[in-house]
């Protein structure tokens, strides 16, 4: 056998080497995300939580170990979502901001009263990727973030409303990508990495919120709750429990109505009851109480309102950093909030309401401008396609 001969047959075998250990591959991984490929692959450490005690999952989700998506089809959708969207306290938070408008910025009928807004975030931000996503480019975007759990996507849908939607998404594109949200009547008054205090270990931290309301006295006329958690401005990492749950939650309370044929209401209670911050707050609040990630002792009262009431300084109980009432509510005049210059004020909120029913967001819209509102939320979605996950 010549040298020619024998060097074409071992590089022959290495190919075959090759291409069958990726076969191989591929029969274990499946078509897996890329984020969460590279985790199974890179084996990331435990999750653990401040004290560095491994974290468990807790709101009753049961996954031990990662598993192929289509061996997921029927399992409980906390165990799907954990599955799709991994946590890992130790990464760092990504540099996205998420904001939802009937335009984008670049429209010439993007509200003028909104453009220094938007803007404030991007020059607080200059390394940040900035995203204001239309209606359509959010249901695009939640069809390709969760095409393996159809259930969210079918409970998207079925939401009768622009704000129930607009509630959702949040959570949503939060528990699947992290970064900020925030709403597009908000003005960013000091960039994020201000907003957490450096004495707090950025890789100890998952989720970052701020209280909107802490009233006393007659509070159930105007409040859902003695003391409520913001919801129009929110910083996480990918796949925090509490997103996770919240996403859960309102999953199956969509699909459990539909199923009863049944319509949501869409007076302000059961908005707020539903998707909105009386849902946000009871989450939350579930998770500071959850012994699958806390150390709950039978004797202690539970984790409530009492914690948190009239707090001047940042908390952080668990991965969870709680801003006082002046952080996200500056200038209110209400619940002893500082003002707008104050040192802890970091977002400044408007109180727009800016939702409106799907049928009144296009009126007077010719077909000019319905061709150049499809063309920018095509070019929105080409470039959401290469989006990567920029962190800080």
């Amino acid at each position: 056998m010549t040298p020619r001969v024998k060097r074409a047959l071992i590089v022959s075998a290495i190919v075959l080497v090759i291409f069958f250990l990726a076969l191989r591959w591929r029969d274990v991984s499946g078509s897996l995300d890329p984020e969460i490929e590279s985790s199974i692959r890179g084996g990331k450490r435990p999750k653990v939580d401040a004290q560095g005690n491994p974290i468990k999952q807790g709101f009753s989700s049961k996954t031990s170990k990662p598993r192929r998506p289509g061996n997921m089809k029927g399992e409980p959708i906390r165990d799907q979502l954990a599955y799709q969207f991994p946590y890992d306290v130790s990464n760092k938070f990504p540099a996205f901001i998420w904001q939802t408008w009937k335009y984008t910025a670049a429209d010439p009928r993007f509200r003028d009263g909104y453009r220094p807004l938007e803007a404030s975030w991007t020059m607080a931000h200059p390394e940040f990727i900035h995203e204001v996503v239309t209606d359509r480019v959010a249901l695009y975007l939640i069809k390709h973030l969760y095409g393996s759990v159809p259930a969210v996507i079918e409970a998207y849908i079925s939401l009768p409303t622009p704000v129930l939607k607009a509630d959702f998404f949040r959570y949503l594109i939060l528990l699947a990508r992290g970064g900020i949200y925030s709403d597009i009547d908000t003005a960013a008054l000091k960039p994020a990495p201000q907003w957490i205090p450096s004495n707090f270990r950025m890789d100890s931290i998952g989720l970052v919120i701020g209280i909107e309301a802490d009233p006393t006295g007659e509070w159930k006329k105007s409040y859902s709750r003695r003391l409520q958690f913001c919801q129009w401005t929110i910083q996480s990492k990918p796949g925090h429990p509490v997103l996770r749950e919240v996403v859960a939650r309102i999953t199956e309370k969509t699909l459990r109505l539909k199923g009863n044929n049944r319509r949501v209401k869409v007076d302000r209670n059961d908005v707020i009851e539903f998707t909105g911050p009386a849902a946000w707050t009871d989450t939350i609040f579930d998770y500071f109480n959850d012994d699958g990630y806390f150390v709950v002792q039978p004797d202690n009262p539970p984790v409530d309102w009492k914690n948190f009431t009239r707090m001047k300084d940042p908390r952080k109980l668990g991965d969870v950093v709680v801003l006082p009432v002046t952080s996200f509510s500056p200038g209110v005049g209400l619940f002893d909030a500082g003002e707008d210059d104050d040192p802890q004020a970091y977002v400044k909120h408007l109180f727009e309401g800016t939702w409106k029913p799907e049928k009144e967001r296009h009126v007077g819209e010719n077909d000019d401008n319905k061709n150049q509102r499809l063309k920018q939320e095509a070019d929105q979605r080409r470039r959401l396609r290469k989006l990567g996950m920029k962190e800080a």
